[in-house]
């Protein structure tokens, strides 16, 4: 299930490389596509590749798999992340559509996100996600009170509130995240991981009871789901 890859820039390049298919793919069957991308460091070289892809991007929209409770003023937001790695040359003519809103409390927040991405993109052609040595996956942190609304696969494709907690397996600030459905119904999703913790931790929970468990949840729904990773 692993693709290894010998170096980081080989592995950021195929991660890449395996999103432009998709995005190119959903543009020829629809003349439009939807990307979903992580936050963190880990795929900031992917979202410099990919962002100089030759494609439409014009009729591409991109939003993020999830998303801290901040403004992007704020040096923790995804978005600002994303907008200065991949929003720039070819790839700024996306339409971006953030997960972060200034509303009354962050549940109306993620209703307004889920309703205005549900209009422009009620599939995803193409998702980023990282994962986290705990083996969270977008804002799926174990032991969060929003993990099973956020597992169910019986739920529609929405935008959920994870709020913050006291416990350390889940996050110490509010955060918005897609749910599980969105994964499962997307065309690609394209997990990478880097080291050989994480490696340990994805077969580890990949094992796990999908009740609980963000990962193996992802690959008991069926999603699309490549795994790029590299030691280095």
């Amino acid at each position: 299930m692993i693709q290894a890859h010998p170096s980081r820039d080989v592995w950021a390049t195929a991660c890449a490389d395996l999103l432009a298919e998709a995005l190119i793919t959903g543009l020829a069957e629809n003349g439009r596509a939807a990307l979903a991308g992580a936050g963190g460091s880990t795929p900031s070289p992917i979202y410099q590749r990919l962002g100089q892809a030759p494609l439409d991007w014009s009729n591409v929209t991109v939003t993020l798999v999830d998303e801290r409770y901040v403004p992007e003023s704020s040096p923790e937001s995804n978005a600002a992340l994303l907008k200065r790695t991949l929003l720039t040359g070819p790839a700024a003519a996306a339409a971006f559509i953030p997960l972060y809103r200034n509303a009354v409390t962050v549940d109306r927040a993620a209703y307004l996100a889920a309703r205005e991405l549900q209009a422009a993109a009620p599939r995803l052609d193409a998702v980023l996600l990282g994962m986290g040595e705990d083996g969270h996956i977008a804002s799926m942190f174990p032991e969060n009170p929003a993990l099973k609304q956020l597992l169910a696969l019986n739920n529609p494709p929405f935008v959920f509130h994870a709020p913050r907690s006291r416990s350390v397996l889940a996050p110490r600030q509010d955060r918005l995240s897609l749910n599980l459905p969105w994964f499962r119904d997307a065309r690609r999703v394209v997990l990478a991981i880097t080291g050989k913790t994480k490696r340990e931790v994805f077969e580890r929970e990949a094992a796990g009871d999908p009740g609980v468990s963000p990962i193996a949840a992802l690959v008991a729904s069926g999603a699309p789901l490549d795994v790029l990773w590299t030691e280095a």
